[in-house]
């Protein structure tokens, strides 16, 4: 078995905002950002998933992180049955690989992708069992850290593992809030129906408008202040979409279209990767 190619074709059917700028990674860096990504969507679509309710949520990703934390050199093949036993048949097959995408990235860093997806999967299944609830901003920030702001926190560590890339940590919390806040407003009419609202009390889409380009200035400084290479290579695309998508919002469209998102991308590889 390939597993970096299963990886990537995983990837490919699963996120278009994310294939391109991971297969373009070099060898190493790559599959170590593939496995972080591949195990945070694993557990992602456990936290959306429409069939399960949010007790039996709760208590797979509980378990889903135990098994995490248990990890040493790689994880038995009948390590994570446990917790997706009974599920097989209603969850993703990248829920299902998640031991796959979990030793995929180099061993020197993979621990570390361990524990971010661990405190992840913590951290939803207390959103799941109160519903995700959103009162304040505070609770805003809490949600928008745990599930996106604390990925820019593990991104920067893998740039500092794999060429010494130092970045500011506070820029790249707000690097993962930003794209997680464009996603909140891009799907709040799909989440309201699910009966789930991520707006504080008394917030309007203007709000949200407002906090996401708050923290789009953030990402801004912090793809701003990398050197040419893989990490701002890789940072620039998922920016260069949530702005278009914000602005697409902003402008009355329910999100971007596949022309829009293509257009954008064309833009960003004349601009960028020739111009290299």
């Amino acid at each position: 078995m390939d597993l970096r190619r299963d990886a990537l074709q995983i990837l490919k059917e699963t996120s278009r905002t994310f294939y391109i700028p991971i297969s373009i990674l070099p060898t190493g860096l790559q599959e170590a950002v593939a496995s972080a990504y591949l195990c945070m969507r694993a557990i992602d679509e456990i936290e959306d998933h429409p069939e399960l309710d949010n007790p039996t949520k709760a208590k797979i990703l509980r378990t889903i992180s135990l098994t995490l934390q248990a990890g040493v050199d790689g994880f038995a093949v009948d390590a994570f049955s446990l917790g997706l036993n009974g599920y097989e048949n209603i969850l993703p097959e990248v829920t299902l690989g998640i031991r796959e995408w979990s030793i995929l990235a180099p061993e020197a860093i993979a621990p570390r992708i361990w524990d971010a997806t661990a405190a992840m999967a913590d951290r939803m299944a207390h959103w799941a069992e109160i519903n995700w609830k959103i009162s304040t901003e505070s609770d805003l920030d809490r949600y928008t850290f745990g599930v996106a702001g604390a990925v820019g926190l593990l991104l920067s560590d893998l740039w500092a593992w794999y060429d010494g890339t130092q970045t500011n940590r506070t820029q790249a919390i707000g690097f993962g809030r930003g794209l997680q806040a464009v996603n909140i407003l891009r799907n709040h009419t799909e989440d309201l129906k699910r009966g789930v609202d991520f707006y504080p009390e008394g917030w309007t889409a203007a709000n949200m408008h407002e906090y996401a380009r708050r923290n789009l200035a953030l990402a801004d400084a912090y793809t701003q202040s990398l050197a040419a290479g893989p990490a701002l290579d890789f940072c620039q695309i998922p920016l260069t979409l949530a702005h278009g998508t914000l602005d697409a919002l902003a402008n009355g469209k329910e999100k971007l279209s596949r022309n829009d998102v293509l257009a954008l991308l064309k833009q960003f590889i004349d601009v960028n990767i020739k111009a290299s």
